[in-house]
């Protein structure tokens, strides 16, 4: 079944209402960069729930994994609002946007914080990599990745609540990567008439049409998640034994760090499926700020940035870094960083 669990702890979800669609999730600032909207959704606790619901589905939304929440008791993914609901991996097409709704960048469009008339708060640089760091959170989920066509080129649909009968004018996809089809109209009244006027002022801004260094930074980041999918079968795992017995989560808890997912899959239990790799650890960093968290277990290892990121076209992961003496990640704001302990 396509998970809407993680679609909407990832992003906040979907809404035709003008109010609810302002709701955030984690990749977009929900507590840690307010929008000023959905008062009762901003808060540290609201944030930990979402993230705790974030690494059940990371972990193949397993009903039985089990994780410590924000109140230091030990929850399986079905106690936390059902946020766990498979019995197996395979069960979970893990996405974020898809053909109905809108597409990933006009959702953040609402969700980021904007200023008085829909003016450019939040940077484009800051909504690229707000859009990457929920790729990533699919790319590096474990069970059925699927990814919406142009959600790796920061596709728009002009706002478009619902683009099934909107023709290729707003649906229009750009493979010359030059234009993402923003501001190109108010959409259909049909599913949108009733936020026209929040639409008027976002569609009219130019700041908000990604240039074509910007839809590059997507579509290599994108290119770059699929490849280190791929460089592992510790991404793949087939059965909800291997999950249990491989996947682990670090920063959980009363004392963990907002907006920061730890999660480590081992090779070193188990048939050895991965011949390159003993570990891997993904740090999930949405926060605006850089973040360090400590996993003492792995202090002494060979850690190391992954190979695709340590030449990326992005400098900000580059600058990610382990401490081998002290077992030391630090990961820069609005970023997914993947370490790997070779075989």
């Amino acid at each position: 079944t396509f998970n809407d669990k993680i679609r909407d702890a990832v992003h906040g979800g979907y809404s035709t209402d003008p109010q609810q669609i302002r709701r955030q999730g984690f990749i977009n600032g929900q507590s840690y960069d307010w929008n000023g909207h959905f008062y009762n959704k901003r808060f540290r606790h609201d944030l930990r729930t979402t993230t705790d619901k974030l690494r059940i589905n990371l972990a193949g939304s397993l009903q039985d994994f089990h994780i410590i929440d924000q109140n230091d008791h030990e929850v399986s993914g079905l106690e936390l609002e059902g946020a766990g609901y498979t019995q197996d991996p395979q069960e979970t097409v893990n996405y974020i946007s898809k053909h109905d709704n809108e597409t990933l960048f006009d959702l953040n469009l609402f969700k980021m914080p904007l200023g008085k008339s829909g003016t450019a708060v939040t940077s484009m640089k800051e909504r690229v990599r707000a859009q990457n760091l929920g790729l990533s959170l699919v790319g590096f989920s474990q069970g059925i990745p699927f990814f919406h066509l142009g959600s790796d080129m920061l596709r728009s649909k002009s706002l478009d609540h619902n683009s099934y009968d909107s023709g290729d004018w707003f649906n229009r996809v750009d493979f010359t990567y030059t234009k993402s089809n923003f501001g190109v109209g108010l959409p259909p009244a049909w599913n949108n008439q009733s936020r026209w006027g929040i639409m008027s002022p976002l569609l009219r801004n130019s700041k908000f049409d990604p240039h074509q260094e910007a839809i590059l930074d997507n579509v290599h980041h994108f290119r770059e998640v699929l490849k280190i999918r791929r460089s592992s079968p510790l991404f793949r795992l087939r059965t909800k034994e291997e999950i249990q017995q491989r996947v682990q989560f670090h920063n959980m808890g009363k004392n963990q760090k907002d907006g920061l997912i730890a999660m480590s899959i081992s090779d070193t239990v188990g048939a050895n499926l991965d011949p390159n790799h003993q570990n891997i650890v993904v740090v999930f960093n949405a926060d605006k700020f850089r973040q360090k968290i400590t996993i003492p277990d792995l202090a002494g290892s060979a850690m190391a940035l992954h190979p695709v990121q340590a030449h990326s076209r992005d400098d900000v992961v580059q600058s990610a870094s382990f401490q081998p003496n002290t077992g030391e990640f630090e990961v820069p704001p609005r970023t997914a960083a993947v370490f790997v302990n070779p075989e």
